[in-house]
């Protein structure tokens, strides 16, 4: 089911998750309700506190690679469940990132541009992968809501300063 998100101001989002403990229906609702909203919302990932589940697990929707101008690859929502990021490259990207929880800011992060991922399906297996370009970022970016961590957390902070009233708008707009 489509479900409300959660907005900048929100403590929720500021919160670490706990790791899915066991694949109840609950935890599979959650996963179901996480793809039905990032597809509405077409959003590059959804994480689960951003619909007001404080559990460790999200969805991205980029693959690996990029297309001929530079963009990424869309691809259908995949899903991580308690995931764990290990080795990220030495080469850097310093990209434009926005956020379904932080409407209209877009702001440049500087992030690995591979990492690797450990995490479960829906089925309770592990798997491994090693994500690059876009995909890595997606990962990186929802791996952080998990943590209690927004992608202005890791903006220079003069920039920072320069968005402030729009993340006062944002706030405001949601009464937060």
């Amino acid at each position: 089911m489509l479900r409300d998100l959660i907005y900048y101001g929100h403590l929720g989002l500021r919160k670490k998750c706990e790791e899915v403990k066991e694949i109840t229906p609950e935890v599979r609702q959650v996963a179901q309700d996480l793809i039905e909203t990032v597809l509405e919302k077409d959003g590059a990932g959804l994480a689960a506190p951003q619909i007001g589940v404080y559990l460790r697990m999200f969805v991205i929707r980029y693959d690996n690679g990029e297309d001929d101008e530079g963009w990424p690859i869309s691809c259908p929502p995949k899903l991580y469940i308690n995931p764990k990021l290990s080795s990220p490259s030495d080469e850097v990207w310093n990209h434009g990132e926005g956020c379904l929880s932080i409407p209209g800011v877009y702001e440049k992060v500087t992030r690995p541009y591979a990492i690797d991922i450990e995490a479960m399906d829906l089925d309770g297996n592990l798997f491994k992968e090693r994500a690059t370009g876009w995909r890595s970022r997606s990962l990186m970016h929802e791996n952080d809501h998990i943590n209690g961590v927004l992608f202005i957390d890791r903006i220079n902070p003069n920039r920072r300063k320069k968005i402030d009233q729009a993340l006062k708008a944002i706030k405001k707009k949601y009464n937060i």
